[in-house]
């Protein structure tokens, strides 16, 4: 059994649902220990417990230490079963997390899989739903598998509420592929949404990032949510090259001026530009695991993020591949996979 540090590296999450993750596709039992051991308030949170019961439901394991604010847990799985799976957070923690844990299993099942995830879907530290559509299950559908998600519902902080639909025809086997250049830029866009909230949010929004990035109000785009349990506002960049979309979030909070958050979006979006690369660096973390499943591949990103080492050492734990990285220069890093 795995003997697995929660508190190494970054000491986040992502360290646990990396674990559940290849534990299911690789059958390899581990106990983590320390969950969370980097954060102020460490231990399992709502999310955390969900992603946990979820890999134990499809991969049918055996489970010690599951509970709320728990920092220790043993999982032993055994055969990963395709099907039909509803699982809902029930607070608004995020619901994209709870799908990055299952996916690679999934990936790689004996069968198509349905999922309904419901939780936060537009949420601070996590994917939103919009960057999993449009950024990276594009190039996870590259790799032979077919993706597909549909929202049904947004769920914001702290209402929560939202639910969207993933349905998953899977492969015996993923196919690595380059992706060291992002070529052209084909299109630009600003998306402002906002629920339950005034909509001059969103023009103010749209209005900063034109002036900062000097675009024209073709790509300006507000977007006004009416089915959500509650309010919101989140504010998208999305530049589309011939090899991938790019998006850059950043979301309201009380009390924050609609351009100061506007400008975190335009921040990302200006460094992402200069520095040539086609992998942001939220994108990076999320190809090394289907990359490592494919055993092959190549990507050229921004330099590494402690997230991203502490992920690349927690993935060699669970499968023998060689992880190759290579500064290029001050702003860019290639990962080969071999």
């Amino acid at each position: 059994m795995l003997i697995i540090d929660g508190s190494f590296g970054e000491g986040g999450g992502q360290i646990l649902r990396t674990s559940l993750g290849l534990s299911l596709v690789t059958g390899t039992a581990f106990r983590i220990e320390k969950i969370r051991g980097g954060r102020k308030s460490p231990g399992i949170l709502r999310q955390h417990l969900t992603a946990i019961n979820a890999a134990a439901k499809i991969g049918q394991a055996e489970v010690v230490g599951a509970s709320l604010n728990s920092q220790q847990l043993t999982f032993i799985p055994k055969k990963v079963l395709a099907g039909d799976y509803s699982f809902a957070i029930g607070t608004a923690g995020s619901a994209t997390l709870v799908l990055q844990t299952i996916l690679p299993a999934l990936l790689l099942a004996d069968g198509p899989t349905n999922l309904i995830l419901e939780g936060g879907t537009h949420n601070p530290a996590a994917p939103p739903f919009d960057f999993l559509e449009k950024t990276f299950l594009k190039q996870i559908n590259r790799m032979g598998v077919n993706v597909t998600l549909e929202l049904v519902r947004p769920g914001f902080y702290p209402a929560g509420g939202g639910q969207f639909k993933v349905n998953i025809k899977p492969v015996k086997k993923l196919l690595g592929f380059e992706l060291t250049s992002r070529g052209e830029i084909i299109s630009r866009r600003a998306r402002a949404l906002v629920a339950s909230l005034p909509t001059e949010i969103a023009d103010r929004e749209l209005s900063f990032i034109a002036q900062r990035m000097s675009w024209d109000k073709s790509c300006l785009h507000k977007e006004i949510i009416n089915n959500s349990r509650g309010p919101g506002n989140v504010v998208f960049i999305e530049l589309e090259s011939e090899n991938l979309t790019e998006i850059f979030t950043a979301f309201g909070e009380r009390g924050v001026r609609a351009e100061a958050v506007a400008d975190e979006a335009v921040k990302e979006a200006r460094h992402y530009l200069a520095a040539g690369v086609p992998v942001g660096e939220y994108l990076a973390d999320q190809l090394l695991i289907p990359f490592a499943l494919a055993g092959s591949g190549v990507f050229t990103t921004f330099g590494l993020s402690l997230h991203t080492t502490t992920n690349i050492e927690i993935i060699k734990k669970f499968l023998k591949v060689n992880i190759n990285t290579k500064q290029l220069g001050k702003l860019s890093t290639t990962i080969e996979i071999a």
